[in-house]
């Protein structure tokens, strides 16, 4: 990762660590708990094997068990096996809890994260969401963050747990043999070399596989967006070709990992074998030697099992940890993107604005393409109604972008009321002016919580007066739950002219004073446009109005025309005035026969 992605994500990951860490503490101590219990686990039968059954007497260090075996074999057999049972009921607590503990740690974490992303998201500019993959987005924030949960509540404290077994036994069992344990020692670097090289093996074969994870789920976002398109062209067939190409390349990636992995598993179950067959040669010498008792060898080979056992699961742990480092990584430069749009140090509240608006030589182009707008200059009166025309690609759409601070523009300076709008604050300024496009975005929910989307604290009454203000109260009244009526998502169950009567009712209750229409009635039937544009006539008064408009028949009555070309202001006046002249507007207007 880069060091700023680093620092972003490490930022966020510490401050949770920190926000958890009486948590964690209890964690660590059910992890030494359980160590601790897993070390005690062969003793019980040592001392059975060493001094019940072979009847070696007891050495000083247990004489604490002396009064148990006056007692008898059998009692003292009792008591050993009772210290069995307890060492693993406490082992099953200890492990219990921790898991408990760490799943509770992870999945806050991964509340956290993903809320993190998605207010990050949110914040983004346009230029941004104009060039990502809905699905991509949607990967890192749903199966990354899933994957790092994995990470945090399986395979990092285990690793930890292993790691502590692993250094008690290998004391314990130093202090039993040394020559022996250093015998079965040699078996950890072939093992180390074997697990570093499947680590980076799994981790690039990950990457790719989240890559192209997203590259799926990002073509299953677009085909269902555009299902009415696929069906109409009959192209089914095409799209699952295409979509069966890019799940067999993550299919083969899933077998490679799968591969590596359990063949990483085999290697180091033979390596382990190799070492257990070793302790057990040698060590039983040192026990015909003398140099050991048969409790000691049971004792080191019970140890030498337990420490191979983890390291047997040590490749698809490292498979987990490559997965998760990738996820980290994705979603670390996911963090690392800007957000272009910010507020000033300490932005003004725009409250109650009169909606001056003003353009001093604003120029804007898309990132590195060609300028949209070149040096536009215009100012509008607070209440005037202005229409802004001109053909496809003048620039008319980036200027209502531009007054809500969707996009930044390189040069000039836009002002409300003599304010530059990036000394306002961004939302409050959002508040303050509203945006009904040509085609209406609305959510999968009622209608009355689309209509309040504008205004969430809205009371019934409110919600009800913006319909009716909006002409959608007639179709709203017909339907069976009324305000309680569901529409599918993006509006899909409504008509055209009944998505925007609810969008532009959403857009009243807001009371902005600043309107901005982008051709709202541009892709509807005439008696659905004249309503729509009766209740935007009498919305539109006493607020500063600016419509952008294709079809000039509408426009004649208001207070000024913009026409643009090329993303140039090269006429501004009213209709009689525009018409007059031999321009742009006056051609314009002969080829839609308005005069």
């Amino acid at each position: 990762m880069k060091t700023q992605d680093q620092n972003r994500f490490r930022t966020l990951l510490l401050k949770h660590l920190s926000e958890v860490k009486g948590a964690l503490i209890a964690a660590v101590l059910c992890l030494i708990g359980f160590t601790l219990t897993a070390l005690l686990g062969p003793w019980p039968v040592k001392i059975i094997f060493d001094y019940i059954i072979l009847l070696e007497p007891l050495p000083e260090a247990l004489s604490f068990l002396a009064p148990a075996f006056e007692k008898g074999s059998v009692f003292a057999l009792g008591i050993l096996v009772g210290a069995l049972m307890l060492i693993a009921l406490l082992q099953g607590f200890f492990s219990y809890f921790q898991v408990l503990i760490t799943s509770r740690i992870s999945f806050h974490f991964v509340y956290v994260v993903r809320r993190a992303l998605f207010t990050h998201l949110q914040h983004l500019s346009l230029s941004f969401h104009d060039h990502a993959r809905s699905g991509e987005l949607l990967t890192k924030i749903s199966g990354d963050t899933k994957v790092l949960k994995e990470l945090f509540s399986e395979s990092a404290l285990n690793l930890i747990a292993h790691f502590m077994k692993i250094t008690g036994m290998l004391v314990v069992m130093f202090l039993l043999d040394w020559k022996l344990t250093l015998l079965v020692s040699l078996s950890f670097p072939p093992l180390m070399i074997l697990l570093f090289y499947t680590f980076q093996k799994i981790k690039d074969q990950a990457k790719k596989q989240r890559r192209e994870e997203g590259q799926i789920a990002s073509r299953i976002s677009e085909l269902l967006a555009t299902i009415p398109l696929v069906q109409s062209y009959a192209r089914e067939s095409y799209e699952t070709a295409r979509f069966e190409a890019d799940s067999t390349e993550t299919l083969q990636r899933s077998i490679q990992i799968t591969r590596l992995t359990a063949m990483s598993t085999r290697q180091v179950e033979i390596v382990c074998t190799f070492g257990i067959a070793a302790a057990v040669f040698f060590g039983s010498q040192q026990v015909l030697s003398q140099w050991m008792t048969p409790g000691d060898l049971l004792v080191f080979i019970s140890y030498l099992k337990q420490m191979y056992t983890p390291m047997k699961k040590l490749p698809r742990l490292l498979s987990k940890f490559s997965k998760a480092r990738v996820s980290a990584e994705r979603i670390a430069t996911l963090f690392s993107e800007k957000l272009e749009i910010q507020d000033a140090v300490k932005p003004i509240k725009a409250k109650g604005i009169k909606g001056e608006i003003t353009f001093k030589d604003v120029s804007f182009a898309y990132e590195t393409g060609p300028a949209i707008l070149d040096q536009v200059s215009f100012s509008i009166a607070p209440g005037e109604r202005v229409a802004l025309v001109g053909a496809s690609g003048a620039g008319k759409s980036s200027i209502a972008k531009l007054l809500l601070r969707l996009y930044e523009f390189q040069s000039g300076e836009i002002l409300i009321d003599g304010v530059d709008i990036r000394q306002y604050e961004r939302e409050s300024l959002r508040h303050e002016i509203t945006l009904v496009l040509q085609e209406s975005i609305l959510l999968g929910a009622s209608i009355r919580e689309n209509i309040a989307y504008g205004k969430p604290e809205a009371k019934d009454t409110e919600i009800e007066a913006a319909a009716i203000l909006a002409r959608a109260d007639t179709f709203i009244d017909a339907l069976p739950d009324r305000y309680e009526t569901r529409v599918g998502e993006g509006g899909c169950t409504l008509s055209g002219g009944q998505r925007q009567r609810i969008a532009l009712a959403r857009a009243i209750i807001r009371q902005p004073a600043i309107l901005i229409l982008d051709e709202p009635t541009a892709a509807l039937d005439a008696e659905s446009a004249r309503d729509i544009q009766e209740a935007m006539a009498h919305f539109q008064k006493d607020r500063t109005a600016l419509v952008i408009v294709h079809h000039f028949a509408s426009i004649k009555d208001f207070d000024r025309i913009i026409v643009l070309k090329a993303g140039k202001v090269i006429q501004q006046g009213s209709h009689q005035a525009l018409i007059a002249e031999d321009g742009r507007y006056r051609t314009l207007c002969r080829l839609q026969g308005v005069s």
